[in-house]
């Protein structure tokens, strides 16, 4: 199933994509099952309630059928929100694919290199990511989230993506001088707007391996990055498993599990071009969809 979120009268929605357009679930079940509380209306209750949850929305999905169409939209329309809007923790992967940390002149890490990054910088698709004034190196990111759908503390590596949810592309835009000045990364990841996820949540039935998946990233329709999450150093089971050996991971917790080679970070220096006001940069994952964004001045 693809969930989504999407904006009505200045509020978050949550939507499902059917072959006839954008279900809104909220207004569905106001008006065909109002008495059924166990069936979720927002992204928040889905995760939170596991897989009974789950189960009842897509029931209530499936038995709709030839009567949805009164609470279509159309996705060409609708104003997307973040595939997430409340995640307790944005946990990142840094150095996380082996031709990236070749690019980028480091060793391949013992362990995951963990940073955090802030709800401030969640983002949707379409919607415009403002450059901030005090950087002048904007580097795009194409990454995969793992979104966490259980409560998960200690657990092994055969047993991590019992865990997860589901999945969505995501760009870790990141400031690159802002990044350097430190041994810190948190200052150049955490601008506003610097995380955008979706389009879609999508369940993890629909996935399959999430580490045999196509990840590329375009800006202005060039293609920059190139390759597949086989190439991850440390796979979606072990981060999960890893992650929660430091930290209790809980439902609606997204993971951002690093980027493949070609950002402009890896780059000769005489060839490092960094985003620019008016770069339209879309991040796309076989099975989970594209997400674009235009990069503005703040």
């Amino acid at each position: 199933m693809k969930l989504l979120t999407f904006i009505y009268n200045g509020e978050y929605r949550m939507g499902v994509r059917t072959e006839r357009g954008i279900l809104d679930v909220e207004a569905a079940v106001a008006a065909l099952a109002p008495e059924e509380a166990d069936i979720p209306t927002t992204v928040r209750r889905v995760l939170s309630g596991g897989d009974k949850a789950f189960a009842s929305l897509r029931r209530f999905v499936d038995e709709l059928q030839n009567n949805a169409a009164p609470y279509l939209k159309d996705e060409e329309t609708i104003t997307w929100g973040p595939a997430v809007t409340d995640p307790g923790k944005i946990i990142c992967i840094g150095l996380n694919y082996r031709r990236h940390a070749e690019e980028t002149n480091n060793p391949l890490p013992a362990y995951p290199i963990l940073f955090n990054k802030f709800a401030n910088t969640l983002n949707g698709h379409g919607h415009e990511v403002p450059l901030p004034r005090t950087s002048q190196q904007v580097d795009y990111e194409a990454e995969l989230a793992i979104i966490i759908g259980k409560t998960a503390k200690y657990v092994g590596e055969e047993e991590a993506l019992d865990y997860v949810f589901g999945y969505a592309a995501a760009n870790d835009l990141s400031a690159r001088d802002l990044q350097l000045r430190t041994s810190q990364w948190l200052a150049g990841k955490s601008c506003d707007y610097f995380s955008p996820i979706g389009p879609y949540l999508v369940s993890k039935d629909e996935v399959g391996d999430p580490n045999q998946l196509d990840i590329s990233c375009t800006v202005n329709g060039q293609i920059r990055q190139s390759s597949n999450t086989s190439d991850m150093i440390f796979d979606c089971k072990q981060i999960v498993s890893y992650v929660s050996q430091c930290m209790t991971l809980s439902p609606g917790d997204i993971l951002l599990t690093g980027t493949p080679e070609g950002v402009v970070m890896g780059y000769p220096k005489e060839k490092q071009i960094y985003l620019q006001p008016g770069d339209v940069v879309t991040v796309s994952i076989e099975k989970l969809g594209s997400i674009t964004n235009r990069m503005v001045s703040e």
